[in-house]
C-alpha cells in the first residue's frame, strides 16, 4: 500500500512541477438568448395537434379484428347498406380514383398511418374514388390492408383494381361523402 501511495505523490509531484507557472484563466460565461415562448408553445401545439391527428386515424384499425372478408376470387368487400352494383362498378372500372396511395417498401406500421392519412384526405376533400397500392411482395400489406379498410367507417366498398390501376397488387377504394 505504501508503495502505491508513493508512485500516486510521485505522480502528483510530477504534475504541480509541470504547472508551475501557468495562470488560472478567467472564465467568461456566455449566455445564449431563449428562444420566445411564442415560438415553442406554437411548435408544441403543433406536434400536439399532429400525434392526436395520427392517433384519431388510428383508432379505427386494429391487428387483432379480422372482418369476414371473401376468400375466393377477387378480394372485394361491401357494407351491409351498399349495392352490390356499386362493387361491380369498382370491379368494372367506372369509378376512377382521383387519389392513389403507394405503399410499397413501407413497414406495416407506417402503412397503417399512411392510409389513415389518404382516408382522411379523401373524406375532408370529397374524393368518393381512390386507388391503395399495396404491391405483391411478400403478401403482408395485401392481406393487412383489406382488414383495415374494411373498419374504416368512410369505406363504403372495395375491389381488387382493374389491371389500369394497379391489378392484383391494388384496391379501388370507394367512400362515403358527407353532404355539407
Amino acid at each position: 500500500m505504501t508503495r502505491f501511495n508513493s508512485d500516486a505523490d510521485d505522480e502528483n509531484a510530477i504534475f504541480r512541477d509541470a504547472m508551475k507557472g501557468v495562470k488560472k484563466i478567467a472564465n467568461d460565461t456566455i449566455t445564449h438568448d431563449k428562444r420566445k415562448p411564442s415560438d415553442t408553445s406554437r411548435s408544441r401545439k403543433r406536434q400536439s395537434l399532429s400525434i392526436r391527428e395520427r392517433e384519431n386515424h388510428e383508432f379505427y384499425f386494429s391487428d387483432e379484428f379480422e372482418p369476414l372478408l371473401n376468400e375466393q376470387g377477387p378480394m372485394n368487400y361491401a357494407r351491409h347498406d351498399v349495392s352490390k352494383y356499386e362493387v361491380k362498378k369498382l370491379r368494372r372500372g367506372v369509378y376512377v380514383p382521383d387519389m392513389f396511395l403507394d405503399m410499397h417498401g413501407m413497414t406495416q406500421q407506417e402503412a397503417k398511418r399512411e392510409l389513415a392519412a389518404m382516408l382522411s384526405a379523401c373524406v375532408k376533400e370529397s374524393v368518393s374514388c381512390c386507388c391503395v397500392m399495396h404491391g405483391l411482395g411478400k403478401h403482408i400489406l395485401k392481406q393487412k390492408a383489406p382488414l383495415w379498410l374494411a373498419q374504416h367507417p368512410a369505406v363504403m366498398a372495395f375491389h381488387q383494381a382493374p389491371l389500369e390501376f394497379g391489378g392484383d397488387g391494388a384496391l379501388l377504394v370507394l367512400i362515403e361523402i358527407q353532404d355539407k
